[in-house]
């Protein structure tokens, strides 16, 4: 097939509804999904009853045919979606936001009928995700209904949306001690140290995790083994341990020691500034004594990452 034309934006030109959607299609990388965290989420409706209802937000649908480019849609207010009742058997639906253009599949008359629409596949798989091949949808939410139920509540709805281009946000920070601090207690305990390598980080508010990488380049040891323990506290969320077992004596050694998590923002800390440091348990086992000086540097690398909430 060759190039179709005119180009955008042609002055003149006499642009294919195709040529818009393949616009839609490229600005969105090919991607598909909601377009922010909680856009279109699936929910009971208010008074629990045979349907769910599908919340403010926007998405966009990639077309099942190649070459028919990309849609755009965006719901204001609830939309009630009719769930069927099951029988004497259980049943899974997917919720979807689909587009059935009738340039493609279909008969709908764009000037009267919907083209845009909230549709039930009924009767999927316990595992499905995603919408029937050559269905131009995006899914939205799988419902588990048991055998003789008419009601859906929460417990049975399974999100599915996703993000078509989440965002990201990755910063840099540094620490270089000037000055020795040590931390000799041996006594089962968390201490908020290294004492200077903390920062103040801007948590942007669509933030739902946090990839949080620290390095302790030159971490130095002395006076015996050391066992410890460390992890990051970003706010009053913990990441994960990271043990440092050393049996080399008296000694005076370095180690660099890695640190990395993804941290799960929590609702309250999304568009706040929170301390991100580090704490470390020193193990009564053994006797020897951490310490940073200025032969230690000590990054944190922060990325926060957009999802459904």
């Amino acid at each position: 097939m060759a190039l179709i034309q005119p180009p955008l934006m042609v002055t003149g030109g006499t642009h294919p509804a195709r040529t818009l959607r393949m616009m839609i299609r490229d600005l969105a990388r090919g991607s598909q999904g909601v377009t922010e965290g909680n856009d279109l989420r699936v929910s009971p409706l208010t008074t629990p009853g045979a349907g769910v209802r599908v919340g403010d937000g926007s998405g966009v649908v990639r077309g099942a045919a190649w070459g028919q480019g990309s849609y755009t849609q965006y719901n204001v207010g609830d939309a009630s979606v009719p769930i069927a009742p099951t029988g004497a058997s259980a049943r899974n639906d997917l919720v979807v936001l689909r587009v059935e253009d009738p340039e493609y599949e279909g008969g709908r008359d764009p000037a009267k009928d919907d083209i845009g629409y909230f549709h039930v596949v009924s009767g999927v798989s316990a595992t499905a995700t995603a919408p029937p091949a050559g269905m131009t949808a995006i899914p939205l939410a799988r419902i588990v209904l048991p055998a003789n139920t008419a009601t859906v509540t929460s417990a049975m709805i399974t999100d599915l949306r996703k993000i078509a281009n989440p965002r990201r946000d990755r910063k840099l920070y540094s620490y270089y001690p000037s000055t020795q601090t040590n931390l000799t207690y041996s006594d089962n305990k968390w201490h908020n140290w290294p004492y200077g390598a903390t920062w103040q980080i801007p948590i942007p508010d669509w933030a739902v995790t946090a990839q949080v990488v620290v390095t302790i380049a030159g971490l130095r040891m002395s006076n015996g083994d050391v066992w410890a323990r460390m992890q990051t506290v970003l706010g009053s969320d913990l990441g994960q341990d990271t043990w440092i077992d050393d049996n080399q004596g008296n000694v005076a050694r370095r180690q660099t020691v890695v640190l990395g998590d993804t941290i799960r923002i929590s609702a309250g800390q999304r568009g706040t500034t929170q301390k991100l440091s580090l704490q470390t348990y020193m193990y009564k086992d053994g006797s020897g004594d951490l310490s940073i000086n200025s032969g230690t540097s000590v990054y944190a690398d922060v990325e926060f990452t957009e999802g459904v909430i």
